[in-house]
């Protein structure tokens, strides 16, 4: 199929509304929602919701676009330093904005007093609606695209060429929701020990995004010849936190 969607929703004058931008508040409200209905379920306190909203979506913005600037293109941005500066131009990355979400969710526990594993356990889930909405948003754009292939599943992105490709950026909105709805059905026997939900979460979006990887174009360009990608080397220290996380709960419940 081929794929020419305007990233631009409508224009009013001087007022546009971006696929990105809808997209990506979509996510945002979800999750949010989400967050609540869970924390409500087990009898939690759902104002919390309101206090990790701005910690978390400035830990998200800070940490995607660093992560981007010194992982993906660090030549130019050491060179250029003020142009990290510059959002507006794109590049964010997904590794360094689950970094910054988790120092914002850290200096929301610590106000709270509360363990900073009980918050992530119940983001796991509202995360992956945020994740699903983004690759989608990255599909409007016509961005994050994969490889050429001659696959009959191939999307030629018009506004990139004529080459039919992977739609990389569905395959990961897929995954991310599948993993969703199975952890959705498990979230009440993994809340019980804590760390378990948010080691699932690692290890299944990690693992996911490094088979997505094989698919996707090298983004950096300064990484000489290795059997991974710089994502995919990204992805390891995440994958493996997760393991541990789930394993120390395993034993956590055996006490």
């Amino acid at each position: 199929m081929t794929w020419n969607i305007d990233p631009i929703l409508f224009q009013f004058g001087g007022i546009s509304l971006h696929w990105y931008g809808l997209l990506f508040a979509c996510g945002i409200w979800g999750g949010a929602a989400l967050l609540k209905q869970m924390l409500k379920e087990s009898g939690q306190n759902a104002g919390l919701v309101d206090e990790l909203f701005f910690p978390v979506f400035i830990g998200i913005i800070v940490g995607a676009r660093l992560m981007h600037c010194l992982a993906y293109e660090p030549d130019f941005y050491l060179a250029h330093p003020m142009e990290i500066l510059y959002i507006w131009k794109g590049g964010l990355a997904s590794h360094g904005g689950g970094l910054g979400a988790i120092l914002g969710v850290l200096w929301v526990a610590r106000r709270n007093k509360l363990s900073l594993m009980y918050l992530l356990d119940y983001l796991a889930l509202p995360t992956l609606v945020f994740a699903v909405c983004v690759r989608l948003a990255n599909l409007m754009n016509s961005e994050i695209y994969g490889k050429v292939t001659d696959g009959p599943w191939g999307v030629i992105f018009a506004r990139v060429d004529m080459l039919p490709r992977h739609p990389a950026q569905l395959y990961e909105a897929i995954g991310y929701l599948l993993l969703g709805l199975l952890l959705w059905q498990l979230r009440r026997s993994m809340l019980a020990m804590q760390g378990r939900l948010f080691g699932a979460f690692l290890i299944g979006v990690f693992v996911i995004r490094m088979l997505v990887e094989w698919v996707k174009p090298e983004q950096a360009s300064y990484i000489p010849s290795l059997p991974l990608t710089v994502g995919q080397l990204l992805s390891v220290p995440f994958i493996l936190v997760g393991i541990w996380l789930w394993l120390r709960s395993r034993a956590a419940k055996s006490r």
